[in-house]
């Protein structure tokens, strides 16, 4: 249908990042093609050492799955969105594909070993999700072709992880969001990965923060050497959210609750958190 119909076409999944910019005229789609009706693509599963979403799972089916929860960060996403009428309708396909640079899975799935399945006239491709997102609402897709599966690599043994984002209400896209993977052996971590959220035009890797602790013993000051190197990669834009400066502040503050959550995850405490409102 999208080869039929050319350009002025549009993909409708859970419809809670199209229809918003329709109502606000940033798109202007002539026809919808609506995947609710194709079967099969609402899965959580567990495959060889991965965790496999199909594009049209929902955030609340990956907030109540118990496999998902086994990567503890992808259930802090999924749990954080929005509100529960937005988590019943919006899918992690969608999310991925729209490419919002105030979204959450992306900044997330940055921090693990993410493939993105694509599927189109010509056939399947598999893109790995750093490669995927271009700049903001931009993808490595086709016109005509389609996300089918999100492909998440388990973290190795002595893993954690965790997501915080900073809102006024839970409604809202956040205003700035955080997220850490790491792996620690002992007091030291061996490898981590930090990303931020609402920063930038696409998620921000944070290199140098992780530069800051891989390899080395995890303290008060190594913490927050990757704090402040978390508040200078961050490059965000001031509005009605608040300014620049406040947000590259309030990024490095959320870096360094993200670490420490990972952290006490990592050495098999049971944590729960939960985003930040204003």
């Amino acid at each position: 249908m999208l080869s039929q119909l050319g350009d002025d076409a549009k993909l409708l999944a859970g419809g809670q990042s199209l229809i918003p910019l329709m109502k606000l005229r940033f798109a202007n789609p002539a026809h919808l093609v609506d995947l609710n009706f194709v079967p099969g693509l609402s899965y959580v599963r567990e495959d060889n050492g991965a965790l496999r979403f199909g594009a049209l799972t929902r955030h609340a089916e990956i907030e109540n799955s118990a496999t998902a929860a086994t990567i503890p960060i992808v259930h802090d996403c999924a749990a954080g969105i929005a509100d529960v009428q937005v988590r019943n309708r919006g899918t992690i396909g969608g999310s991925i594909a729209e490419a919002d640079p105030s979204g959450d899975w992306a900044t997330v799935l940055m921090t693990v070993d993410t493939q993105i399945r694509c599927l189109g006239p010509n056939g399947e491709r598999t893109i790995p999700l750093t490669e995927f997102i271009k700049d903001a609402y931009t993808t490595a897709l086709d016109h005509n072709e389609l996300v089918s599966e999100i492909v998440v690599k388990r973290p190795p043994k002595g893993s954690g992880g965790a997501y915080i984002a900073f809102k006024r209400t839970a409604p809202v896209y956040p205003t700035a969001s955080a997220a850490v993977q790491l792996v620690m052996d002992g007091d030291s971590c061996r490898d981590v990965s930090i990303s931020l959220g609402c920063v930038g035009l696409t998620p921000v890797k944070a290199k140098d923060a992780e530069a800051a602790l891989k390899g080395k013993p995890v303290n008060d000051k190594a913490i927050a050497t990757a704090m402040e190197a978390a508040q200078a990669a961050a490059d965000p834009q001031p509005d009605m959210r608040g300014s620049a400066e406040y947000k590259r502040v309030l990024a490095g503050a959320l870096v360094k609750r993200a670490i420490e959550v990972a952290i006490r995850r990592a050495r098999g405490e049971q944590v729960e958190v939960s985003h930040i409102y204003a």
